[in-house]
């Protein structure tokens, strides 16, 4: 058994194992160390990106002949990744890295693979801590590679580039370079070729040093993603939480909830734009991420939209009509007041020979004001709706009975002192009902 191989981190035995091949060093390196383990089922996958021409297609093309040689499947895929950058406004390198992703996990789910191995190495982890370190990472970004990730493993993060191609050249493994790795013009290329060098010359170990710092930064990491997530699963009821209790954590928790609650993609300017919403009082709200997040009555409600208004509708004296957006059922009949009324639903009275005109059912309006019932003076709905401490979504949910004079019921704060019928007047009996 090689040395190499007492460094790789393996999967159990048995396993069927996807691995992600290029034709470059490290890749095949892994196939190689894999093979030479084989204590599992062994298949190769490789990606053409379309980025570097006749040198891509050489390269699937070396792939391909060294698996069949060797006995080992080879799954080829292809795309076009610079017309997904430029379609999606990304990267050429992240664009190639989602279709390199994506090809890898729809061909290990198709064929029943139970890990995606690929070939990142300990140079490529101390590369990712300084990229990820000189864009301003938190903990996560400066934790490194992650060895697993799902289905995806990565075998070989304890092993250097320099013991890679001393394995290789040993046992004359075949390998291609890619010649943009020459190129400086790429941020991690001008890491590995200078940032690097002058650190090791500081700490010729320095891919280990890296490693044992990322390894206690992810202990860490993990302890403050799993009291973020009792947080949430104590206090998100799916829609909305008290902005006190988000505020009162330590903002490293507090980062976390707002993190996991916006969903993949959030980044620090949209997780410090909630949290300074949380911190502030009344009604406000901040669009992040394409949703609006909306502060109300002490509470932060996620993936908030302006509620759709009530439509206008006329009240017929006999009959009922539904208003979807209020998820109620309005039903009228004449009757003489004084009868039983059904508890089940909310039961209004109107008399009769009080109401002008036709009754419409509206949404709320601005400056609308009445006289309730036994209030003994008029009141503006916006007053009515602040007593009972109503949402935005409640208000715009509440219908609004007017007839030619004015308003004559809000429910639930009750009918218009004008409208209000004595025992054995002619009323008009209204039954709201939930659907």
């Amino acid at each position: 058994m090689s040395e190499l191989l007492k460094k790789l981190r393996l999967p159990e035995e048995g396993s069927r194992v996807l691995c992600a091949v290029s034709g470059g060093a490290d890749s095949m390196c892994l196939l190689e160390l894999l093979l030479e383990w084989g204590g599992c089922e062994i298949a190769a996958a490789h990606f053409e990106h379309g980025i570097r021409g006749e040198e891509s297609l050489r390269d699937r093309d070396f792939v391909r002949e060294y698996c069949r040689e060797r006995g080992v499947e080879c799954f080829i895929g292809s795309g076009d990744a610079p017309g997904i950058a430029a379609e999606r406004g990304i990267s050429l390198e992240q664009a190639a890295r989602e279709l390199r992703y994506d090809f890898l996990e729809r061909t290990a789910a198709e064929h029943v693979f139970d890990y995606i191995a690929t070939a990142h190495n300990a140079d490529d982890n101390v590369e990712t801590v300084i990229f990820n370190l000189a864009r301003g990472a938190g903990t996560k970004g400066l934790c490194g590679i992650p060895p697993r990730r799902g289905r995806i493993i990565r075998p070989q993060l304890a092993i250097g580039r320099e013991e890679i191609e001393r394995y290789l050249c040993e046992r004359g493994i075949p390998h291609v370079e890619d010649s943009t790795n020459a190129d400086d013009t790429y941020s991690r290329n001008r890491i590995r070729h200078t940032v690097i060098p002058a650190l090791r010359a500081i700490d010729p170990a320095l891919g280990r040093a890296v490693a044992r710092t990322g390894e206690l930064l992810r202990r860490d990491d993990e302890c403050l993603e799993e009291m973020a997530q009792s947080f949430i699963a104590a206090n998100f009821d799916g829609r909305s939480l008290d902005a006190a209790e988000l505020c009162a954590l330590h903002p490293a928790v507090g980062s976390r909830v707002v993190r996991r609650i916006l969903g993949p993609g959030a980044e620090e300017c949209h997780v410090s734009a909630v949290l300074a919403l949380c911190a502030g009082e009344g009604l406000g709200w901040t669009d992040v991420k394409g949703q609006r997040v909306r502060r109300e009555r002490g509470r932060l409600y996620f993936r908030s939209e302006t509620p759709p208004e009530l439509p206008s509708l006329a009240l017929p004296r006999q009959g009922s009509v539904r208003l979807d957006t209020a998820g109620i059922e309005i039903s009228c009949r004449p009757v003489v007041f004084g009868e039983v009324v059904n508890s089940k639903f909310k039961t209004y009275h109107l008399k009769c020979e009080n109401i002008y005109g036709d009754i419409t059912v509206t949404a709320p309006h601005s400056g609308d004001r009445y006289r309730p019932y036994r209030r003994g003076c008029t009141k503006t709905l916006k007053s009515l709706f602040a007593e009972r401490k109503y949402t935005l979504e409640q208000k715009a949910r509440t219908p609004v009975l007017r007839d030619g004079k004015g308003i004559v019921l809000v429910p639930p704060f009750g009918a218009a002192e004008r409208c209000v019928p004595q025992k054995g007047d002619a009323a008009l009996e209204i039954v709201i009902k939930i659907i």
